[in-house]
């Protein structure tokens, strides 16, 4: 039988492409968080409200994620995440919001450029007794109540972020491009981070600058500044974290207070067994260069039981109570404000990854 040039060609292609399939592997994950939640202080008047969120112990997204093995240890990766909101079932945000990037591996490490969590997020999630729970954590963020949430980035568009472990130490650094015509430094964001680890005992330390851009009437920019040092502590059926952040926002405008705190928190978990998890944990702000009598410090306690189902399904129930002082309001939840002196709230959800 004889073949045309395009069909030789086409079937060159699928040969390829089988090839190619061979040696990479492409797989589809999600993790999906959906519960109850009951608050008081959620209006002006106080009033409580009783919803179905999104999200009570993570965040619920989709993603894409695979690997092509290049030879000679190295391997082309890739990852394409996206949020989803259970209440309702939307996109949450752009398409890919969580993630897109592509990149490198190998004993060097992994480098990745597109969008991308920061090496400060990647580090600092695993020194969150929550785990970065969107209900009641205050590690990536403050309250949303207040003149600011003194809080670290946790994504960057335009990112090249590296990540290596070697031997005990783990370390980690990202620049992202503000992409600004009028200079490299506007809006240009840089993040390093170190872990290491000594017997059952993870130290870790981290810091980012992110600049806004330049004010003509000053010739300066906004420069964020946040820092973290922390540990965690495991044995037997108990771990321990402790962790300081402190937050600083240099104004380029005149005229401008700049914005500082510094945020604390300490946790523990207790595995009673195979399958149940009891956790408590302490945020606490200190608010600086405000007005006197007008720094809200606000405090938050937390307290989760979590039974696992099986490997990937989960329910928790978790408790957290807010206050602030000065009569300052404050809130439990870093995107939500609270209309209050103080905010309990109560989430009942389910989790399950696949």
């Amino acid at each position: 039988m004889k073949h045309s040039p395009l069909t030789l060609a086409v079937l060159a292609l699928c040969a390829a492409a089988g090839s190619a399939h061979a040696q990479s592997n492409v797989q589809v994950y999600g993790l999906l968080d959906v519960g109850m939640e009951n608050a008081n202080n959620q209006t002006p008047t106080g009033g409580s409200m009783t919803r179905v969120i999104s999200g009570g112990m993570n965040t619920s997204r989709w993603g894409l994620r695979g690997s092509e093995d290049l030879g000679g240890g190295l391997k082309a990766v890739f990852n394409l995440e996206g949020g989803i909101l259970m209440d309702t079932g939307a996109q949450d945000g752009a398409l890919f919001k969580r993630q897109a990037n592509v990149g490198l591996e190998g004993a060097f490490g992994r480098v990745v450029v597109g969008r991308s969590f920061t090496s400060t997020y990647d580090t600092v999630i695993s020194f969150d007794p929550m785990g970065f729970a969107p209900y009641y954590s205050w590690a990536t963020s403050g309250p949303a109540t207040g003149p600011s949430k003194y809080g670290f980035t946790t994504q960057y568009d335009n990112i090249i972020k590296y990540a290596g472990s070697f031997g005990d130490w783990k370390i980690g650094a990202n620049y992202a491009a503000g992409e600004q015509t009028t200079g490299t430094q506007d809006s240009a964001k840089i993040g390093f981070t170190s872990v290491y680890k000594v017997g059952g005992a993870n130290l870790m330390a981290t810091w980012e600058r992110n600049n806004g851009n330049t004010v003509a009437a000053t010739g300066n920019r906004d420069k964020n500044t946040v820092w973290h040092v922390g540990a965690n502590y495991e044995t037997g059926p108990v771990k321990l974290w402790a962790v300081l952040r402190d937050y600083k926002l240099v104004a380029g405008k005149a005229l401008t207070a700049d914005v500082d705190a510094t945020t604390t928190w300490a946790g523990i978990a207790y595995k009673t067994n195979a399958v149940t998890t009891l956790t408590g944990a302490v945020y606490h702000v200190n608010v600086k260069n405000v007005a006197a009598g007008k720094d809200a410090d606000p405090t938050m306690y937390v307290a989760r039981y979590r039974y696992a189902l099986s490997k990937r399904t989960d329910l928790h129930v978790t408790a957290a109570y807010a206050k602030a002082k000065n009569g300052q309001f404050t809130g439990l939840s870093r995107d939500d404000a609270g209309y209050g002196t103080s905010q309990r709230g109560l989430t009942i959800g389910m989790q399950h990854r696949y």
